[in-house]
């Protein structure tokens, strides 16, 4: 419980995407989740559990707002959050790394010191020692996860689709057969 892999700085891509989709700040964006490995599988999804904080407070569903912009939720949103540090490296000719820095810093500061909102989440790419989702045990996957405490806790219950379910699936795929080669290499 005291390691995660980054996923936090696909996190916020993927809000801002969708912020400037719906002509919002991305600070109304709260729990896209980014499942998986930190990889051209990884799955953002904005129906889950994704939701705009409106201005008189209220929480409106992204699955609402974006009901009839599903085509680009399925297919541009999910590409480009997928490949936005390959499309930074080829447009500036160098790294997101200070991107990568603000993100880690953002994810210590909601994991370790102030946590998150209640009902908020973040995405945290954690060992899986829960079989969370179905995904096999053993594996560190990015998950929609609370914070508080100095602690992470992966939100449970949420009621995936089909199509979001084999998202997780071709990741996990992904990530066990990384873990096979990784296995054969230290015998």
């Amino acid at each position: 419980k005291n390691f995660c892999a980054l996923t936090y700085l696909d996190h916020q891509r993927a809000k801002g995407q969708i912020a400037a989709r719906l002509g919002v700040s991305a600070n109304c964006i709260k729990n896209v989740t980014i499942w998986g490995n930190h990889s051209e599988t990884q799955f953002p999804d904005a129906f889950s559990d994704g939701y705009c904080v409106a201005k008189d407070g209220t929480k409106v569903p992204l699955s609402e707002l974006l009901a009839n912009d599903t085509d680009w939720v399925t297919t541009d949103f999910i590409y480009d959050v997928q490949n936005r540090g390959k499309a930074v490296i080829e447009a500036r000719g160098l790294s997101s790394a200070m991107s990568a820095a603000q993100a880690t810093a953002d994810c210590i500061r909601k994991w370790l010191v102030a946590g998150t909102e209640t009902g908020e989440t973040i995405s945290m790419a954690v060992y899986n020692d829960q079989g969370y989702y179905g995904v096999k045990e053993g594996i560190v996957f990015s998950f929609p996860c609370e914070c508080r405490n100095g602690e992470w806790f992966v939100k449970e219950g949420l009621q995936l689709s089909d199509f979001s379910r084999n998202k997780l699936e071709e990741t996990e795929a992904e990530l066990l057969e990384e873990m096979a080669g990784a296995h054969e290499l230290i015998g």
